[in-house]
C-alpha cells in the first residue's frame, strides 16, 4: 500500500522493527526518562474514582498546554480537550481515560496507592488504577509532547480526549451530550489503545471488527412482606424469591439466547435483611449483562425484566409490589471500523514488525464506552488497539507453577510502566502518520 509505505519512509524505518529499537525509541525513551516516568508514578499514587477526577484532569490540563495544546476543561464533568492544529488535514481524535477503581492496592509496587477518596454516595473508598488508565494518560501526554514536536511531518488537526468515568461507562456519553463534535469538530477518525496484563510485553494487537462486548448495569429491586422468620406462611421472603431470580436469570442465557451469539449475565450483587430470624420487606440484586451485538443485547434486556418481574407474581406479589428494574448505566459493543482497522493493522505490522503486532483473540467480555464516539449514528471510523503490559517472564513463572498474572480490577494487578507507556505512545504516532502524514 502507497501510503503505508510513505508512512514507513517517515518513521525513519526501511523495514519491520522490534519495538524497542522501532520508531522514535530513542526520543520517546528519552521523554519517559526525563518527564513521563514521573508523571505516570503521580497518577499512580494519585487516582480518582469516576465522575470525581478533578485532580487528574487538571493536572492533565497543564501538561496538554505545555505541550502547545489549545485546552478546554470541564467537557462532560471533569472531561479534558487539547486540540493542535496544523494546517490542512483530517481531525484525528486520540482518546485516554483517566478514572479509577475503588480498589485496595495489594500490589507491592513501591509506588502503591493509598490513596482514599470519598465518593459520589458519601462513602469513603480506598482508590487504585487497577486497570491501567494511569498508562493510557501518561502515554497521551508523551504523544501530545510528541507530535507537537514533529510537525513537518504530519497535517491536520489533532483532539486529545481526556476521558471521565469509563469504569462507569458514562463519560463519553456525557462528553458528548456536552456537544463535543458540535463544539470542537467530528473527527474523521477516531483513535484508542488499553493497556493488558494479558498480553505480553513488546506486542500490540487489534481486531478488524468487535473488539469489546457491550455492557450494561441493571438494579433489581425484589419487594417482599416482611414477617417473622418462624411463620414464613405470614409473609412473601424476597430472599428466596431473589434467589429464584438468580437462578432464572441464567436460563436466559442457556435457553433463549442463540447458542452462537455470546451472552453473559452476572449477578454481581444481593443484598437483604439485617437479623437471623426476620424476612425482611426487599431484596436488592446488581447485575452485568453483556453481548456482542445490539440485538442479544437487547433481548437480554427486555428478558430480564420479564422474567424478574413474572417470577415475583409467580410467588404471589400483588401487583403494586412486583420486582423492577432499573437501567443504571451502559455503552454499547466497541467494533473497529474494517477498513481503517485493515489499514492500521497493517501499518502496525510494517513499522513494528510481524512479531510485535499478533491477532486479536476476545479472551474476556470487557467492555469499553469509547463505542460512544464511533457509534453508526456517528458515523466516526474507530481504530481501537492493545498494548501488552506483563513481561514474558511473568507469563513463564505462572506456567511453571508460579504466582499467576494478576487480572484487571485485582489488587494485585501491575504492568510494566515503561514498556507500556513508550510502545502505547509509539503506536499511537504511528497511527497519526499513517492518517496525517505529510507527502
Amino acid at each position: 500500500m502507497a501510503v503505508m509505505a510513505s508512512a514507513a519512509m517517515m518513521l525513519g524505518s526501511a523495514g519491520p522493527l522490534a519495538a524497542q529499537d522501532g520508531p522514535f525509541a530513542a526520543e520517546v525513551s528519552a521523554d519517559y526518562d526525563s518527564h513521563l516516568e514521573d508523571l505516570f508514578v503521580h497518577f499512580h499514587q494519585n487516582p480518582e474514582l469516576s465522575y470525581l477526577e478533578s485532580n487528574t484532569a487538571a493536572r492533565m490540563a497543564v501538561e496538554l498546554r505545555a505541550a502547545g495544546l489549545d485546552v478546554t476543561e470541564g467537557v462532560g464533568g471533569t472531561g479534558v480537550v487539547g486540540m493542535l492544529e496544523n494546517g490542512d488535514g483530517p481531525l484525528i481524535l486520540l482518546r485516554a481515560d483517566m478514572d479509577g477503581l475503588p480498589v485496595p492496592e495489594k500490589s507491592g509496587l513501591p509506588y502503591a496507592s493509598t490513596a482514599t477518596q470519598v465518593g459520589q454516595d458519601g462513602k469513603e473508598y480506598p482508590v487504585m488504577h487497577a486497570c491501567g488508565h494511569d498508562v493510557h494518560i501518561t502515554s497521551l501526554v508523551g504523544t501530545a509532547r510528541r507530535l507537537a514536536a514533529m510537525k513537518d511531518q504530519w497535517s491536520g488537526t489533532l483532539m486529545f480526549i481526556v476521558q471521565p468515568a469509563e469504569e462507569r461507562v458514562g463519560g463519553a456519553k456525557a462528553m458528548m451530550a456536552d456537544g463535543l463534535y458540535d463544539r470542537f469538530g467530528k473527527p474523521d477518525y477516531a483513535l484508542a489503545f488499553h493497556v493488558t496484563s494479558l498480553m505480553e510485553t513488546g506486542k500490540l494487537s487489534a481486531a478488524e471488527g468487535i473488539q469489546y462486548s457491550s455492557s450494561d448495569s441493571l438494579d433489581i429491586m425484589v419487594p417482599g412482606i416482611g414477617a417473622h422468620g418462624a411463620a414464613p406462611h405470614m409473609g412473601r421472603d424476597p430472599v428466596y424469591i431473589a434467589s429464584q431470580i438468580v437462578v432464572a436469570l441464567q436460563s436466559i442465557v442457556s435457553r433463549e439466547i442463540m447458542p452462537l451469539s455470546p451472552a453473559v449475565i452476572t449477578v454481581g450483587s444481593f443484598q437483604a435483611g439485617s437479623k437471623h430470624n426476620i424476612i425482611s420487606d426487599r431484596a436488592d440484586l446488581q447485575v452485568t449483562v453483556r453481548s456482542n451485538d445490539e440485538d442479544t443485547r437487547a433481548q437480554l434486556l427486555s428478558t430480564i425484566e420479564r422474567v424478574a418481574v413474572n417470577v415475583g407474581r409467580t410467588h404471589g406479589l400483588p401487583d403494586d409490589k412486583l420486582p423492577t428494574v432499573t437501567h443504571i448505566a451502559g455503552t454499547p459493543v466497541t467494533n473497529n471500523d474494517p477498513d481503517l482497522a485493515r489499514r492500521l493493522n497493517g501499518t502496525m505490522a510494517a513499522t513494528f514488525g510481524e512479531d510485535t503486532f499478533q491477532p486479536f483473540q476476545q479472551t474476556t467480555m470487557g467492555a469499553e464506552d469509547f463505542a460512544y464516539f464511533v457509534t453508526r449514528e456517528q458515523g466516526v471510523p474507530g481504530y481501537y488497539f492493545a498494548v501488552g503490559g506483563t513481561p514474558p517472564e511473568a507469563f513463564e513463572a505462572a506456567a511453571n507453577g508460579g504466582p499467576p498474572v494478576p487480572s484487571h480490577h485485582s489488587p494485585l494487578f501491575k504492568v510494566s510502566p515503561r514498556e507500556s507507556v513508550t510502545l502505547g505512545t509509539q503506536a499511537m504516532i504511528a497511527a497519526v502518520l499513517e492518517l496525517a502524514g505529510a507527502e
